[in-house]
């Protein structure tokens, strides 16, 4: 018995996704849109490649000794280590530092692609993703955060999120630096906990809030239920002041971090009034914790505040769709001197998903194309069937030639059902000799059996189907489409 070939079995790789038409459509109508503002802000578009050299993307890399440890990395031909890009914003301070004394400062840009992350997938967290950023190099005034904050908003306008239910959150890092120095952490892995612990309000509230500033907190709310996550073990006084700072009582805090930050939040604040852009659009919000370490001033989140149905459903608050910050320290580290940089990031795919979820997108579907059916094999034939389809192609109708077994007509009627084709392109022998063309409308004609095997069988039913000459083709399909359409609507 002669032994079984073997087989790759076909696996997709964890934490990665094969994107179909609707998805690949809907992000393309959502990128357009955003591009637009971008593009009417004054901003132009760049493009880096997904691979750097490991040490150019940052210090916020996990561990510099272990580099395929939160990236994934290879070794070049040279021994040295290339990383696919982990977000967009390092690639472009790489960029600028290469080029600097080709570009004209300020540097306003934008550029979407995906970024790739070697991490844990799970649920709604995958290992590739797109991003889709704009940034302002070489502007170190606020003036420059607060266009963003307000870039965003008309961003989400022109997504079609209503007023009111999107929100540009905004905090910046003298800030927090100001209440660590305040309450004395200068230990990195406490200060982190410590943001962690900010980040959380809206998930546990002030009394959990306090728990992850203190000792800790179990999940289930009481000592040994569920798994505990260990705090930043703060004193009452301390984790008070922290307290204070998330509901705008941190007024009394004069170090001199403290006193900058919350002078250049008063600036954007100011900035976006006057601008037209009122607290409901944009606001000042202590809770905003932004994770990358590059941050050094404004901070700045998109939130969807809908309630919108998920993948499954539910009813959800998706929260978080996008945000950037001042980073006046990455294309510094190249130059070893002060280049300051603004930006923010939009997750495209978590953004896509609530947009389709709330009927944002993807509301005007492609039309299936036209079938032009093959009845006869021979040379001839085929040349009048492949000519009939360029014509309705050249004309801007979706068209395609079926190019499977012709000889059982009913798999070719089969093929159309299953494409949504809305006509059917049919001419035999007799037509061709008579000049004609037989258009037939699928969606009027859907009653007819699938089964039908035979061209006579076709002939004798004629449902929804009507003649015209060779010649009247184009118009006749444009006449059939439109009057669908009618119906359609």
């Amino acid at each position: 018995m002669a032994k079984k070939a073997d087989k790759t079995r076909a696996r997709l790789p964890r934490g990665f996704v094969d994107r179909h038409a609707s998805d690949i459509r809907a992000v393309e109508e959502m990128n357009a849109r955003i591009r637009e503002v971008y593009e009417r802000y004054g901003f132009d578009p760049i493009e880096t490649p997904i691979f750097e050299y490991t040490d150019a993307l940052g210090k916020f890399l996990p561990d510099q000794d272990r580099p395929n440890e939160g990236v994934f990395s290879l070794q070049d031909d040279d021994e040295q280590w290339l990383s696919l890009r982990y977000d967009l914003t390092a690639p472009l301070a790489r960029h600028v530092a290469e080029n600097f004394n080709d570009i004209q400062l300020p540097y306003r840009t934008y550029r979407a692609g995906y970024v790739f992350r070697n991490e844990k997938p799970g649920p709604g967290r995958f290992r590739q993703f797109m991003q889709f950023d704009a940034d302002t190099v070489g502007a170190p005034g606020v003036a420059a955060d607060a266009e963003m904050c307000m870039m965003m908003a008309d961003v989400m306008e022109a997504l079609g999120i209503a007023r009111g239910d999107y929100v540009i959150r905004v905090n910046n890092r003298k800030v927090l630096d100001g209440v660590m120095e305040a309450i004395g952490v200068s230990d990195d892995g406490q200060k982190l906990t410590v943001l962690r612990a900010i980040d959380k309000l809206d998930k546990f509230g002030p009394e959990g809030v306090k728990l992850l500033l203190g000792p800790g907190r179990w999940d289930g709310g009481k000592e040994g239920e569920g798994d505990f996550t260990k705090g930043a073990g703060l004193d009452d006084a301390n984790a008070q002041i922290v307290l204070d700072y998330i509901d705008g009582k941190a007024g009394g805090l004069e170090n001199p971090t403290f006193q900058s930050g919350a002078s250049e939040l008063a600036q954007i604040e100011s900035l976006c009034r006057a601008a037209g852009y009122d607290e409901s659009r944009i606001s000042i919000d202590p809770s905003v914790v932004r994770g990358l370490e590059y941050y050094t001033g404004p901070v700045f989140e998109a939130e969807l505040t809908a309630e919108i149905p998920n993948e499954k459903g539910d009813i959800v608050r998706f929260g978080s769709v996008g945000g950037g910050g001042r980073y006046d320290g990455l294309v510094s580290r190249f130059r070893g001197q002060p280049v300051p940089a603004t930006g923010f990031s939009i997750g495209v795919s978590r953004l896509m998903t609530a947009l389709k979820n709330l009927g944002k997108l993807g509301q005007d579907p492609v039309l299936p194309p036209v079938l032009v059916t093959v009845m006869d094999g021979d040379t001839e034939a085929m040349a009048k069937y492949q000519q009939f389809t360029q014509k309705l192609r050249a004309a801007g109708i979706r068209a395609e030639m079926y190019q499977g077994n012709w000889k059982k007509f009913g798999n070719q009627l089969k093929y159309a059902d299953r494409r949504g084709s809305p006509v059917a392109i049919i001419q035999g022998a007799d037509e061709r000799a008579n000049g004609e063309i037989q258009i037939k409308d699928l969606l009027e004609g859907k009653r007819l059996s699938a089964e039908i095997e035979s061209n006579e069988e076709w002939r004798e039913a004629r449902v929804a189907q009507l003649t015209v000459s060779e010649d009247e083709l184009v118009d006749a399909v444009r006449k059939m489409l439109a009057a669908q359409a009618g119906e359609a609507a």
